[in-house]
């Protein structure tokens, strides 16, 4: 039994590297690398929870395609349980063109595909029951489940015994606190980055956040807030935990590597302020690489790391 399930988008990800300007109309532009990589949240965060040694199922769906017959192969070559992927004849694999400048900033054309299609009735509840936690991951792009269906599926994992937690997308369709709200009272760990979750509040500051999502239910709020590091708050304590001080490659999956971090301490029992500075670790060690996952290390590993990298003053 799996002790994260991590349910959301599974998404491939084309990624080139350096991208400034797209080439004109029939024009043809050079890149220095192009890799095809796994990605979306579930997938991302799901791979690097299982680098680090966390036990992982991924519940999602990908089309009967190379792209889905990539992303399936990858998570399996990780040591996740796939068991909970549905393979969709009628729909592609979801894909991003991931476009990532000079300076590691990156841009995004997302094709929706089998993610979009993605509903209640597809989600196996006995890969669930007896996970410690249940991550869905991807709001805002799953629209089969988005809104009251996510907020049936946490309440059903929390009467199972099960730590929720739910970490979002950008909705470019600015629908924000109306999809999330039904969500927040199920949930024991809400973990988007802060300039999303400020869309769903309508706040600016970071403890103004927080406490809207407190005050709607959630028990505990973690905001990632990139190379500021992150915020944490709850009934009972507020910090900011520094960031690691590292050489940014490529920030592709920062925030769901920093999410890996984040629930390997939920699953260890760490305190707060231990959990919050090892996620800045996955975090930190994912932008070192190309790639979502390349540059996340073992538990080991990221303890050494952290022993031997400085945090910004």
């Amino acid at each position: 039994m799996a002790d994260v399930v991590c349910l959301g988008i599974l998404v491939a990800d084309v990624v080139g590297k350096p991208v400034e300007t797209l080439p004109e109309r029939g024009k043809l532009t050079l890149v220095d690398r192009m890799e095809l990589h796994t990605g979306g949240n579930a997938a991302n965060s799901g791979i690097g929870l299982a680098k680090i040694g966390i036990d992982v199922a991924v519940i999602g769906k990908v089309g009967d395609d190379g792209f889905g017959d990539f992303m399936v192969n990858r998570l399996e070559r990780n040591g996740i349980d796939t068991h909970g992927v549905v393979r969709d004849k009628e729909v592609a694999t979801s894909a991003t063109m991931v476009m990532v400048h000079k300076d590691g900033e990156r841009s995004f054309i997302h094709y929706l595909g089998a993610n979009a299609a993605l509903v209640e009735s597809d989600i196996d509840y006995s890969i669930i029951e007896g996970a410690k936690v249940l991550d869905v991951t991807g709001t805002f792009l799953l629209p089969g489940i988005d809104g009251e269906p996510t907020a049936r599926i946490l309440k059903k994992a929390r009467a199972m015994g099960v730590t929720t937690a739910l970490d979002s997308c950008w909705d470019s369709k600015g629908q924000w606190m109306t999809l999330l709200e039904p969500c927040l009272p199920y949930l024991d760990y809400a973990l988007p980055s802060l300039n999303e979750a400020q869309m769903v509040t309508g706040k600016e500051a970071p403890a103004d956040v927080a406490q809207v999502l407190l005050d709607k239910g959630v028990r505990t709020v973690g905001l990632k807030l990139g190379e500021d590091g992150c915020y944490i708050r709850n009934a009972d304590t507020e910090f900011t935990m520094p960031p690691f001080v590292v050489e940014c490659q490529d920030a592709l999956g920062a925030g769901d590597s920093w999410v890996a971090g984040f629930l390997t301490g939920v699953v260890k029992g760490w305190s707060l302020e231990e959990t919050a500075r090892f996620a800045n670790a996955v975090g930190a060690s994912c932008v070192t690489a190309l790639g979502a996952t390349t540059g996340i290390k073992s538990l080991a590993e990221t303890q050494e790391f952290m022993k031997n990298t400085p945090v910004r003053a």
